[in-house]
């Protein structure tokens, strides 16, 4: 889906982002509201010219199923898409996306979401054996081949709602308050190197993985030639499109943990390194040399949403703020200490996570989800 109606704001603020994400260890659902009011406390962080929200646990009746959310921005797109989806799978549910008039709303495209698993054959035909990788191939297929066509999510019992807009706007142009999750997060974009448009909001997802993002990523060149490696395909003209895609490759694809991955975009420093003892040294040290073309350069923030649990990570030297709080069950990440203290009274601790190193948050093993 190209990006061909072109946005534009006044007064746009150099420093913006605002992301935030909060989890819920215990697995109980949290309303949208929860998330929106994070945001809504850093609106001057954003502007009108993109946001949006992931929400995890949303789906429970059809949590088996893979739930795509698709953009289309003409009917000859919808229907050319549909045709692939009926031949490569079985479609429990089919209908538009849910939402309402929001006057600062406008040139929305055609929104509707799919409810569907892949058939047996069609993974045969295209000698396949892991529906995550099967899916992963077909959605690039429509996001890059069909004109007019964009799948924005595609999880499991998890979802993603972004346009172009304020978070507070997108979030009730979404109705998200009717839905609930054990997991949130959410972006207000200031578009860096793109204009904004509705694919281009955050985040960027690939099957359960998603991602929203403060800051700049200046490896971009050598990171989406390095996806390019293994089958990705990156379209969509916007650097926090080579995260979400490198996180689904690490953990997904290489079966890295998600602490490892995050070492692997942001690595310790080689003087770090030899300061180790010998076999944490050997770990780190293979790290860099076999990923070396996955490292993330530039000053970012990010928030990953995934099936279990979320986490946030900084570049090496920490230019972009992101603080963490927790409270009970409860693990916050967000730009600013004031957006958690907007929803968490008298938060059990609160730190500024040092650079490179991930906070991790996920539900507790005995959760079911």
């Amino acid at each position: 889906m190209n990006a061909d109606t072109k946005y534009s704001s006044e007064g746009r603020i150099p420093s913006g982002c605002a992301v935030g994400g909060v989890i819920d260890r215990s697995g109980n659902l949290m309303p949208g509201g929860h998330i929106v009011e994070i945001m809504a406390s850093m609106r001057e962080r954003s502007t009108d010219l993109g946001a949006g929200y992931a929400g995890y646990g949303i789906y429970p009746e059809l949590k088996d199923y893979y739930a795509f959310h698709i953009m289309y921005s003409s009917g000859a797109a919808q229907v050319q898409t549909e045709e692939i989806l009926r031949k490569s799978f079985q479609i429990e549910r089919d209908e538009v996306i849910p939402t309402r008039h929001v006057e600062s709303i406008v040139n929305q495209p055609l929104l509707r979401r799919y409810f569907c698993r892949p058939t047996h054959m069609a993974m045969t035909e295209k000698r396949i054996k892991n529906e995550g990788e099967f899916v992963r191939q077909l959605v690039m297929y429509i996001n890059a081949d069909i004109d007019g066509a964009y799948v924005f999510s595609s999880g499991k019992n998890m979802g993603v709602f972004k346009g172009v807009g304020y978070p507070e706007a997108i979030a009730e142009f979404y109705r998200l308050e009717e839905y609930k999750a054990y997991c949130w997060i959410a972006h207000g974009r200031f578009p860096t190197n793109t204009p904004g448009w509705w694919g281009g909001a955050h985040p960027f997802s690939m099957l359960n993985w998603s991602i929203v993002h403060n800051g700049e990523i200046s490896s971009y060149g050598i990171n989406k030639r390095y996806l390019e490696m293994f089958g990705y395909r990156c379209t969509l003209m916007t650097d926090t499109e080579v995260m979400a895609y490198l996180i689904d490759l690490l953990i997904r694809v290489h079966g890295l943990p998600p602490y490892l991955a995050c070492k692997v975009l942001a690595p310790y420093f080689w003087e770090e390194i030899d300061r180790m003892e010998p076999r944490e040294k050997k770990v780190f040290e293979s790290l860099r040399v076999v990923y070396s073309s996955a490292m993330a350069n530039g000053p970012f923030g990010i928030i990953c949403g995934y099936g279990r649990g979320m986490f946030g990570l900084n570049d090496r030297i920490k230019l972009r703020p992101m603080i963490a709080a927790e409270k009970g069950d409860l693990v916050y990440i967000a730009s600013e200490e004031s957006a958690i203290r907007a929803v968490c009274d008298s938060p059990f601790k609160v730190w500024n996570p040092r650079g490179g190193e991930p906070v991790i948050a996920e539900l507790y093993r005995d959760v079911q989800v």
